[in-house]
């Protein structure tokens, strides 16, 4: 592929803070994001959902910026707003300004990552809740079919963790919790920072990174719980709830970000789901007209992995939807994709790539992550390692992974008692013959 003009530089604070800065000179804006090992991975039953609410309080200010309204006030007039999210195995904080704004940014950003005020905790807990609550029934039931597929999946193991937690743990947070875990996690051995987009001075653009995360304490890195057992067996759950469609998902354990066969797997991914035009879409959508839409994801951690199938459907129609989604996974495990099919999503990889120099905020999680995790490397180099990878590859990936004893199905929905069965049967008995 062609080479991207992405210039990156790596350097190291005084603390310790890996800091990856990437000059895209002809873009128009600059992002500043910083990524910690933190979520639910990182978390037992007692604690599952501070990390989010921790990310939550981040928003309430800090000793200079006294309240939620002055903290945002300070972005905006430098033309950004502050993102943040919680992940099962990172959290993240980005903004994304003009780059003559850019050296006003970080102090800002430093000090609400490093100083939180932890105001308002009674008013942010009841916005978690109402977050929560979301996902439950009337009687407080877990109804998100993406919870309790993880639940399932990963029973008693973080993985399996909801990112919000319960309802019931949200009083058990209080303050000096919340520090605790802020003083372990947001730590300089346990984050990263990225700045990608037009950097006009970087050596002033690194003083100023110096000045304000110079103080983060350096602290340790949090290392993940044990590893998740091998599932032995196929598992399925239905959850009845008062719906206008029965939401599915199939869900197959594969590999992790480091096994021999990711690569593979993503490729797996991007014949199975990317575009209108691939498998899941055109048959169970354009060809049979089964759903509005179908997708699929794949997510994988340091040390184990998921690719599932999400899909809403009419109630009746949940047997024959699983029923076509498990003979086109066994369409591609006995012959694999198609010579046309992998090019196509090797080129729309590569594409990818390149409009990556347009967009800082891209670029910016593809090496602050990438650093994160240990997983450094270009966007030439992951089109590399997903070049590599043949038509067979693909197809003994696909044989590898859609197997019985590693799926895991969800329905949510209204079904009667004999289409509750006939699904259960047809999962419980794996992909057809």
């Amino acid at each position: 592929m062609r080479p991207t003009s992405l210039a990156r530089h790596d350097l190291r604070l005084s603390n310790g803070l890996p800091v990856v800065l990437v000059s895209q000179p002809a873009v128009h804006s600059a992002v500043v994001a910083l990524y910690l090992r933190v979520g639910s991975r990182f978390e037992t039953a007692e604690t599952n959902g501070i990390s989010h609410f921790l990310e939550h309080m981040l928003f309430r200010g800090t000793a200079s910026l006294p309240t939620s309204h002055a903290q945002s006030l300070a972005f905006e007039r430098l033309g950004g707003t502050l993102y943040a999210a919680t992940h099962v195995d990172h959290g993240e904080m980005s903004v994304a300004v003009p780059p003559e704004n850019l050296e006003r940014l970080l102090p800002i950003l430093g000090e609400v990552a490093l100083s939180p005020r932890f105001s308002s905790i009674d008013v942010e807990r009841g916005i978690i809740r109402e977050e929560i609550l979301e996902d439950l029934d009337e009687d407080g039931r877990q109804v998100d079919a993406d919870n309790l597929s993880r639940a399932l999946t990963y029973p008693d193991h973080p993985l399996g963790f909801t990112i919000t937690g319960g309802v019931d743990a949200l009083d058990r947070f209080d303050e000096p919790l919340l520090r605790a875990h802020h003083a372990r996690h947001y730590t300089a051995e346990n984050a990263v920072l990225a700045v990608a987009g037009r950097i006009d001075d970087t050596d002033a653009v690194v003083r100023a990174i110096e000045r304000s995360f110079g103080a983060m304490a350096r602290g340790t890195r949090v290392e993940a719980s044990v590893a998740p057992e091998a599932q032995k067996k196929a598992r399925f759950r239905y959850v009845d709830n008062q719906s206008s469609q029965t939401e599915l998902r199939l869900a197959f354990r594969a590999p992790g970000d480091r096994s021999p066969h990711e690569p593979a797997t993503e490729m797996l991914l991007r014949v199975l789901d990317d575009g209108m035009s691939t498998r899941l879409y055109e048959r169970i959508c354009d060809r049979l007209g089964l759903c509005y839409d179908v997708s699929a994801m794949f997510e994988s951690y340091e040390d184990d992995g998921v690719l599932d199938i999400a899909a809403e459907t009419q109630h009746e129609r949940a047997e024959q939807v699983t029923k076509e989604i498990l003979g086109l996974l066994r369409d591609l495990a006995t012959e694999g994709p198609s010579a046309e099919e992998l090019q196509k999503a090797l080129d729309r990889h590569r594409w990818s790539v390149e409009a990556m120099q347009d967009d800082p905020s891209s670029v910016a999680g593809f090496f602050g992550l990438g650093t994160l995790t240990g997983l450094a490397r270009t966007p030439e180099a992951r089109h590399d390692d997903l070049a590599k990878v043949s038509r067979d590859e693909v197809r003994d990936a696909a044989h590898a992974i859609f197997r019985p004893e590693r799926l895991t199905a969800v329905a949510v929905g209204v079904l009667r008692d004999a289409e509750q069965k006939r699904l259960e049967k047809l999962i419980l008995r794996g992909l057809p013959g």
